[in-house]
């Protein structure tokens, strides 16, 4: 984040963070090399709900980070917790837990910097440690500091998600938090709303943290009253919906895509294999995206006519009706005006969107 230069997008209606590309990356004839979105948030759907995690493992750097974007969200955490080596070879997620005084430092320093300034909380993200013993020392250590909020990874920093969680240290650690006024959050092996509410009254937690399944069908985070887990096929549409609507990075929403539809239905392989929007859209019979997801990917440097088709377009709909794809021919666009994406008819009613992505509440 440092580095960036922070604009308003009027096209998306996000404020985007931006810089240039460090290396390889080569400007277009006659052109400039285009900035790289490093961070973009939209305003309108996440204000006051959005939590900003950053890896760090220097405070100054940690409050210098911190403050590029203080302002437009509703708290800063830090990352703790992961275990992957792009993290703790340099210090930061869970190579932090073995540094507690470094991390003490980068979180008392964000909170006499970020909080007095921009009135929002900081907070942190852990895993339990090898004993008990071990995990409340540091607790105790990291409620001292000012932080307004902890959650723990019931799971040690070895461990894997397909490894059970632990949940023996859980309600230690809520009440060390609670002692000193600090929200404690749960995390691991927690996959909906339903799920999570009875854990966090037999824990006493405040509220549950749900990751993974949140990835694959964010109608997790609706209860069984209000409509329950949502057919994949309606959570891919919506994605796409939004995806399109921000002009999110196609390498990125490819990603999420690979999370939503299960490997074993007969178009993932297809759209593991597609290259734009207007594909994506192609290959799951969404007609009426088409026009919008060829104005995407022209806006986005993609090319849409040049996306490896498959020759049969039998198969193409036929793949497409078994994802739940609607049937039918392909609308692509022949126009490549830019327009504002408000103008593309791409909102989602109000009935239709996906419900919102926020821990469960005590």
């Amino acid at each position: 984040m440092i580095g960036t230069t922070r604009r308003f997008n009027a096209r998306t209606n996000t404020i985007d963070w931006t810089r240039k590309p460090s290396q390889g990356s080569k400007a277009p004839p006659g052109g400039d090399v285009k900035d790289s979105i490093i961070y973009r948030i939209h305003p309108e759907k996440e204000a006051g709900k959005l939590i900003f995690q950053i890896g760090t493992s220097n405070p100054d750097l940690a409050v210098q980070a911190a403050r590029l974007v203080a302002a437009d969200v509703a708290g800063i955490d830090v990352n703790a917790g992961c275990p992957k080596p792009f993290s703790t070879h340099d210090g930061m997620g869970a190579a932090l837990l073995k540094t507690p005084d470094k991390l003490c430092a980068i979180l008392e320093a964000l909170v006499a910097n970020i909080t007095p300034e921009f009135e929002i909380g900081i907070s942190v993200k852990i895993r339990i440690l090898e004993t008990a013993e071990l995990t409340e020392a540091l607790v105790r250590r990291l409620v001292a500091t000012g932080i307004t909020g902890l959650t723990v990874h019931c799971r040690t920093t070895p461990m894997r998600p397909r490894e059970r969680a632990i949940r023996g240290q859980l309600r230690m650690i809520a009440n060390i938090c609670h002692e000193a006024g600090v929200a404690c959050v749960m995390n691991g092996d927690v996959e909906s709303r339903d799920s999570a509410l009875p854990l966090m009254e037999e824990f006493g937690v405040d509220g549950a943290m749900i990751a993974t399944q949140a990835e694959k069908n964010s109608s997790c985070f609706q209860s069984e009253s209000d409509g329950g887990l949502l057919p994949w096929t309606e959570i891919t549409k919506q994605y796409i919906r939004y995806a399109l609507q921000v002009e999110n990075k196609f390498g990125n929403t490819k990603f999420m895509l690979t999370q939503i539809i299960p490997g074993k239905a007969p178009v993932y392989r297809e759209i593991s294999a597609c290259k734009s929007y207007t594909r994506v859209c192609e290959m799951l019979g969404y007609d009426d995206l088409m026009e919008t997801a060829r104005e995407v990917d022209l806006s986005l440097d993609i090319d849409p006519d040049n996306a490896g088709k498959n020759k049969n377009n039998n198969k193409v709909n036929a793949t497409a009706l078994a994802a739940g794809g609607q049937m039918g021919k392909s609308r692509i666009a022949t126009s490549s005006t830019k327009k504002n994406l408000s103008g593309r008819a791409v909102q989602i009613p109000a009935e239709a969107q996906a419900p919102e992505a926020t821990a469960a509440p005590a």
